[in-house]
């Protein structure tokens, strides 16, 4: 009998300790867009016989783990105070995460003691499942679409089986208030105080994940993290905003954005000081000369490049 590939069931959960494995419900399930797996990655060792005759001989798997990428949407709970669904996500992709009662949930980066996700994918009757899994994300947000978080997840690997899938709870995620991001839907974008006119955004995470195969230890790391923020914006004139300065004097600017305006239902994206990079050229839409801008978030105590605020 065939396997119909949209047949999926997505739960996630953060490890009560790394690679432990906790019990995984229906409140867990995510819903996720573009799911692409890689459900053995690894190498094949060769023995490398030397024999008197030529050939083709086996090798051994080692190292083996699994990748998985996919899409979640970037939106708050619809509760000021209450983590979103992505929330998780971002913890184990090195975020520390900071509730305040019926006001806002914050995400922001920390260097040490990263927190690391059990996920298990159904496809069809097929349960594939990630043990301490860590990861890296990019949050998108573009003119007319949905606010995104690309994720690239790697986790150990578990061998895979037969198993009937939990009846996923995604209700509050598919009844969200999902806006696209529009003037009256993002009504702020600024870069240095100044708003722009801006067609995408992004914030890549650049968080450095690898496998860690030792004797008498197996893990998923972020040994490192190197943001970056890539926009485009409608060109000014340079009495009004001149990049090609900023980036010569290497100024730090503050960037922020806000998604949606209703309470329990908005998202900002901050970064205090993002350092101006060279433009890599111009661009043209529709006729209007635009700026392709990329910007560095930099530190300033430490751990605090960004924040991913809910309100």
């Amino acid at each position: 009998m065939a396997i119909f590939w949209n047949e999926k069931v997505f739960l996630c959960a953060i490890e009560p300790g790394y690679g432990q494995a906790p019990v995984l419900s229906a409140s867990d399930a995510i819903l996720a867009t573009n799911i692409r797996l890689t459900p053995m990655e690894g190498q094949d060792v060769s023995r490398d016989l030397e024999l008197p005759f030529m050939g083709a001989e086996g090798t051994i798997p080692a190292d083996i783990h699994v990748r998985m990428q996919f899409n979640v949407e970037l939106v708050a709970s619809g509760a000021a105070g209450q983590a979103p669904a992505a929330g998780k996500i971002l913890r184990a992709c090195g975020c520390a995460e900071v509730i305040v009662d019926n006001t806002s949930v914050t995400y922001t980066p920390v260097s040490r003691a990263h927190e690391s996700a059990a996920i298990h994918l159904w496809i069809g009757d097929t349960r594939y499942v990630l043990k301490g899994s860590r990861g890296t994300a990019v949050l998108r947000v573009n003119a007319s679409g949905v606010p995104m978080a690309e994720i690239d997840m790697t986790g150990l690997f578990v061998m895979p089986s037969e198993v009937q899938p939990v009846v996923p709870d995604l209700d509050d995620q598919i009844d969200a208030d999902v806006q696209v991001a529009t003037s009256a839907n993002t009504p702020v974008f600024t870069i240095g105080g100044a708003p722009f006119v801006m067609r995408s955004f992004a914030l890549n995470l650049g968080n450095r994940v690898e496998t860690r195969f030792l004797i008498g230890s197996e893990s998923v790391l972020i040994t490192g993290r190197s943001e970056m923020i890539e926009t485009t914006v409608e060109a000014v004139p340079l009495t009004t905003f001149n990049p090609f300065a900023q980036a010569q004097t290497r100024a730090k600017l503050p960037v922020a954005l806000q998604h949606g305006t209703a309470a329990g239902h908005r998202v900002g994206i901050t970064v205090p000081r993002a350092q101006m990079q060279r433009l890599a050229g111009l661009e043209e839409q529709q006729g209007i000369k635009e700026w392709p801008l990329r910007l560095v978030p930099l530190h300033d105590e430490g751990n605090d490049q960004f924040a991913i605020t809910f309100t």
